[in-house]
């Protein structure tokens, strides 16, 4: 039964594109189990935030997205009063004068002027979503002590209306690229899932998959390059996103082959820091060669 349970959710994100391994389909199918959020994290650009999306399509639910950033709190978070309908409300009001002011107080601070933010719209959706904490550490940690407090009892206490119980318990995907370290208790209160770099052949079968259209030796030459690019020491190593940017962009301009101009001329696909271009730059002969590139071309 379990083998045939991991092999439904494997074929659920396979059918909707992602291309999976085990230890990927046991966490995903573990957190579904047991109702834990699952933390992922890896470099930037190997398909962490991707597995939310999936999830979200295979399960037949929403995905709710809360990006975090330095500064994020709880108001952003969580929820926030339309001040200015509020103020027009009680102008409105005051021009036809007929509400009393405690009566006045309780509507205005009625859930007509309340606007969700993602973890409140989460914990009320009227079906089970997918919500995915995004980069979660970017935010202070403040935030995160207080994302503890919403994960554990799954309730919102907002002052002017109460405690808001979650209606279903969110399928929770939370991720990171180690820009600081999370904390403890964070990690306690999750599963644990490490995303590396693909491998060559997982690579290739993510082009396939992603670029149909790409002839199929362009396809191997990219993949070998782009494993040993990331063999250099670069800043911003590039992911599995830059790869299928680059499949596309060379799709587009009909290449069957890799050519070594075109690497020179399209590095800006795949590289965002100008350090990392001149490195790749100075590299160049010796990664064109170590793709097999280079005999092919020679046999033409």
């Amino acid at each position: 039964m379990q083998n045939q349970e991991l092999d439904r959710i494997a074929s659920l994100l396979h059918s909707q594109g992602y291309i999976t391994d085990p230890s990927v389909t046991m966490a995903v199918y573990l957190s579904m189990q047991l109702q834990k959020p699952l933390l992922i994290e890896g470099p930037a650009g190997v398909g962490k935030t991707e597995i939310a999306k999936v999830m979200a399509r295979a399960l037949d639910t929403d995905l709710i997205r809360l990006q975090c950033y330095e500064g994020l709190d709880a108001t952003h978070a969580l929820y926030e009063w339309n001040y200015q309908r509020q103020l027009l409300h009680l102008k409105m009001v005051e021009a036809q004068g007929t509400a009393p002011t405690q009566d006045l107080e309780e509507e205005i601070f009625s859930e007509k002027f309340l606007m969700r933010r993602p973890l409140l719209e989460a914990i009320t959706y009227p079906k089970k979503p997918v919500l995915l904490i995004d980069e979660v550490d970017r935010a202070d940690e403040e935030f995160e002590s207080f994302l503890l407090e919403v994960l554990s009892d799954w309730q919102i206490t907002i002052p002017e209306v109460g405690t808001i119980r979650a209606t279903h318990i969110p399928q929770v995907i939370v991720t990171g690229n180690r820009i600081r370290e999370l904390s403890e208790a964070l990690r306690r209160r999750c599963l644990y899932l490490w995303i590396d770099y693909p491998d060559y052949d997982k690579e290739l079968a993510i082009v396939r998959s992603k670029v149909p259209q790409i002839n199929e030796q362009l396809a191997e030459q990219i993949c070998r390059f782009m494993q040993e690019l990331r063999q250099l020491r670069l800043e911003k190593t590039p992911g599995i996103a830059e790869t299928l940017d680059w499949a596309k962009a060379l799709s587009v301009l009909h290449f069957d082959y890799l050519p070594k101009e075109i690497i020179e001329q399209t590095l800006g696909v795949i590289l965002k820091d100008w350090k990392d271009t001149r490195t790749a730059q100075l590299s160049l002969s010796e990664l064109y060669e170590k793709t097999g590139v280079v005999s092919k071309l020679d046999n033409l």
